[in-house]
């Protein structure tokens, strides 16, 4: 058995997209003979506080599904204070660096992208020890920063975060992106750097569709993922009027618009529009399973960014609302995987959910299973990981 290392900034029991994506990675290797082990933080996230069974520790060796998980001292934050954050972040860092300098590594690596800072120091000194560095871009930063405003162009930090965004695709041995638009985006920079397709497909068991269609009116609407400023969640709520329709909302998660909807939700209790918080993932889909299409939204067309959920609840058999421009946008229409609304155009969103709001049950319940047909012939992780094996990525 191949032994082979991956690094990142998230990893299960912590939710969320990225948490999930590594952890399937992780799981496809094993299944796949390879000895795999995550570097990755305490477990924090997405609250920025330590979950309780790592409260007190400075680091942790775990095994969770066959996956050997070493976890490191972090000192935890979500806030919005950019000290804070960066304290966050250093913390980290600067434990993994010792860590990755003075422990033995295998000689192949995974280096997940972003968050910029931890892959450019992992980058760095892997590229000393001389490992294979498979760089894994699920995000294009600082190029996502500057759509999302969080950073300034031609500032010290934006000049700051290019170099190491060319560093790390310079140094790496080959990469793997999430979106054809990330790879685009490398060749860009450098045409000759060896990329290979890797989409965030998860792995459901299901052999058919078990979504259930109530005879009922209701027609369930959900949200379920990070409460960010990205996915504008919280613009959302206050933008739509589902009032008078046969349509509900629930959303489901943590993050930092959390009390916006919460607050928003208490002002305005005509709104069918309901607050879940964050659940486990497999209860999660448990309780979805009498739901009927699931939203997907961003604040921004963010270039190479193609949300995880397409895939997920597609694969469940969720027609997807997609409110996010950019690849998803040409995935869900392509694959016929439900509908496209312009990004930000509340108006447009408005107007699609009342002719939602006109479906009939059985067209619902037919669009479900082709949903599932579709997704489960079009994204298969075992397929795709053997395929990159065979190619030698790994």
């Amino acid at each position: 058995m191949q032994d082979i290392l991956i690094i990142s900034n998230y990893y299960p029991p912590e939710k969320g997209a990225a948490a999930n994506r590594i952890e399937q990675m992780a799981l496809q290797l094993h299944k796949n003979n390879y000895t795999v082990t995550v570097l990755c933080p305490l477990g924090n996230y997405p609250k920025g506080e330590l979950f309780p069974e790592y409260r007190g520790k400075f680091s942790v060796t775990e095994n969770q599904n066959g996956i050997r998980v070493k976890r490191l001292w972090i000192y935890p934050s979500n806030s919005k204070n950019i000290v804070k954050r960066l304290l966050s972040i250093l913390s980290f860092s600067s434990v993994l660096v010792l860590f990755l300098l003075f422990k033995k590594t295998p000689k192949k690596v995974i280096v997940q992208s972003p968050p910029l800072l931890l892959s450019f120091l992992s980058v760095a000194i892997l590229a000393l020890k001389q490992k294979k560095i498979i760089l894994n871009v699920s995000d294009l930063w600082p190029l996502a920063a500057l759509e999302l405003n969080a950073l300034k162009a031609g500032a010290f930090s934006h000049k700051v975060s290019l170099f190491m965004e060319r560093f790390i695709y310079q140094k790496a041995t080959l990469l793997l992106g999430q979106s054809q638009e990330i790879l685009d985006h490398v060749h860009s920079i450098f045409p000759n750097k060896q990329g290979y397709l890797y989409r965030n497909y998860p792995d459901h068991a299901e052999k058919q569709c078990e979504l259930q269609t109530s005879a009922e009116p209701t027609i369930k609407v959900f949200y379920a993922g990070l409460l960010g400023v990205a996915q504008g969640v919280y613009e959302l709520c206050r933008q739509l009027d589902l009032v008078g329709t046969q349509i509900e909302l629930h959303i489901f998660g943590d993050g930092a618009e959390k009390k916006e909807i919460e607050v928003y939700l208490q002002n305005h209790p005509q709104q069918p529009i309901f607050f879940h918080g964050m659940m486990d993932r497999k209860a999660l889909h448990e309780m979805l399973k009498t739901f009927d299409i699931a939203i997907v939204p961003l604040t921004t067309r963010i270039y190479g960014s193609v949300p995880s959920k397409i895939f997920e609840y597609g694969s469940l058999g969720f027609p997807i609302l997609y409110f996010g421009g950019g690849e998803g946008e040409n995935i869900v229409a392509n694959h016929g995987l439900g509908w496209v609304v312009p990004v930000g155009d509340f108006a447009a969103m408005q107007h699609q959910l009342l002719e939602i709001n006109n479906l009939d049950k059985s067209d619902l319940a037919a669009l479900k299973t082709k949903v599932f047909e579709q997704a489960q012939a079009d994204f298969n992780i075992e397929k795709q990981v053997k395929d990159l094996i065979n190619q030698g990525v790994f």
